[in-house]
């Protein structure tokens, strides 16, 4: 699954998880984002500690194009 797939379908699925919908909530989201990414990915992302949900989503999908 592409890093675009896997985002749009982690928002899909928050809409069933009240707490990700809260603005306290975006570190939350991006750990759990992250540690759903394909390993080399995540490699890649994790050191940086990106705490912005759309940083973090446009940040990996460049490494997945890569």
């Amino acid at each position: 699954m592409s890093v675009s797939e896997y985002a749009a379908n982690f928002e899909e699925l928050c809409r069933f998880a009240p707490h990700y919908n809260t603005m306290e909530a975006e570190e939350d989201k991006c750990v759990k984002v992250e540690n759903g990414m394909r390993p080399d990915i995540k490699q890649l992302i994790g050191f940086n500690e990106i705490r912005d949900f759309s940083t973090l989503v446009n940040k990996s999908r460049i490494c997945d194009k890569d």
